[in-house]
């Protein structure tokens, strides 16, 4: 135990990770009642310039922490990003180019409602650099989308997917299952268009009840947990079928059109995180921090820029680096532990052979992989990495 100790007192980097940056607008039109994300619904018309420049402020704040380091990704999240007009996502775009280096042909994704879907819009972006969008579908059922309170409707969502396809190619669609009074054959007939649709990536989320929402305070009657279990594995064998490689639990993507930037964060990368209620994660020589903005809008704005950055201790690390990690469906190679964390494997070896002992994960050939047990205990699974475990 006492190696172990010593391996965690010390984290230091020979290479740094890849750098991703985030960047968070965080208006919607209207608040759904399952969300926990930092957005607010629109109150009048929203400070699309003011807003633009406290980013570009934001980033200029952390030049210092990043110089020389090279963008290999871009996300624009929310909140509802499309929302924002094409010539604020061109100024905000260029302002990062100007400021870092960008990876050509870096991944540059934007999140969409289907219910401000404009082709029009959806050109600018492009034209702009995105060449990724994300539509957060949710259903193509009436009732669903109903119950979940989104804004769309289920053609509007078939209009958005049409024209973000033919201006992009590169799409994500959102899909949703274990919704209020769905069955196993609604969860298969959204699963079904989804993938006639098709997208080069689909994401398909179990509906959970978060806290600080409506569904929270006012919970919905949900499918049961067997039924909602049922809608899982129906989802990864259709889409297995489909032509879709399972490569992290929500996530299914046709052949080279795996998400990038998320990627980057289940690898447990770097990225700089801009924008209200934004975070983001850095590495140095000799330890790793983690920033935060503040998330009420108006403060963002009223702010200078500048923020605190926190050192997360050695010994938060492995259990940081292992939710992150065991989520992908292939695992890690073991060596991508200590590329990422700054510290040898064999600071988790204990965990590690807690977690083979009880089947949550199998090593082969220096990989290491949740089993199916794994991940369908991932919660145990990555408890067996917190601090006290070790």
């Amino acid at each position: 135990m006492s190696a172990v100790l010593r391996d965690m007192r010390q984290v230091g980097f020979a290479v740094l990770p890849p750098l991703s940056l985030y960047v968070h607008l965080p208006w919607c039109v209207k608040k759904c009642p399952y969300c926990d994300f930092n957005s607010h619904e629109r109150q009048g018309e929203l400070p699309f310039a003011d807003y633009t420049s406290a980013l570009v402020r934001d980033l200029e704040a952390m030049l210092p922490s990043v110089w020389g380091r090279c963008i290999h990704s871009i996300f624009i999240g929310g909140g509802t990003p499309s929302l924002f007009p094409a010539e604020h996502i061109d100024a905000l775009l260029a302002a990062v180019r100007a400021r870092l280096q960008v990876e050509p042909g870096a991944e540059i994704t934007l999140e969409a409602n289907p219910g401000t879907a404009e082709a029009a819009r959806f050109r600018g972006y492009r034209d702009a650099g995105v060449n990724r969008l994300s539509l957060g579908v949710q259903s193509f059922n009436e009732p669903m989308l109903k119950a979940l309170g989104r804004i769309h409707s289920a053609e509007e969502a078939r209009r958005a997917i049409g024209i973000a396809l033919e201006t992009f190619g590169n799409v994500n669609i959102d899909l949703m299952y274990g919704l209020p009074g769905q069955t196993l054959a609604m969860a298969r007939a959204d699963i079904e268009e989804g993938v006639r649709h098709g997208p080069a990536h689909l994401s398909a989320y179990q509906l959970t009840i978060e806290p600080n929402t409506v569904f929270h305070s006012h919970p919905p009657r949900l499918p049961a947990h067997d039924e909602a279990a049922d809608m899982q594995a129906m989802a990864e064998e259709m889409l297995g079928a489909a032509g879709f490689e399972h490569y992290e639990t929500s996530a299914f993507a046709k052949s080279g059109r795996r998400c990038r930037h998320n990627l980057n964060y289940w690898e447990f990368g770097d990225y700089l995180g801009i924008g209200a209620g934004a975070h983001g994660k850095l590495s140095f020589a000799d330890r790793v921090t983690r920033h935060e903005r503040v998330k009420q809008p108006r403060e963002y704005l009223a702010s200078n820029g500048e923020v605190p950055q926190r050192a997360i201790e050695a010994k938060e690390l492995p259990f940081e680096f292992m939710l992150n990690a065991l989520r992908l469906i292939d695992g890690f190679p073991a060596e991508l532990f200590a590329a990422r964390c700054g510290l040898p494997v064999s600071a988790v070896e204990a965990g590690l052979r807690a977690a083979e002992e009880k089947g949550l994960i199998e090593r082969e050939a220096r990989t290491i992989r949740p089993t199916g047990r794994g991940r369908r205990f991932l919660n145990d699974l990555v408890e067996l990495f917190l601090p006290a475990h070790e």
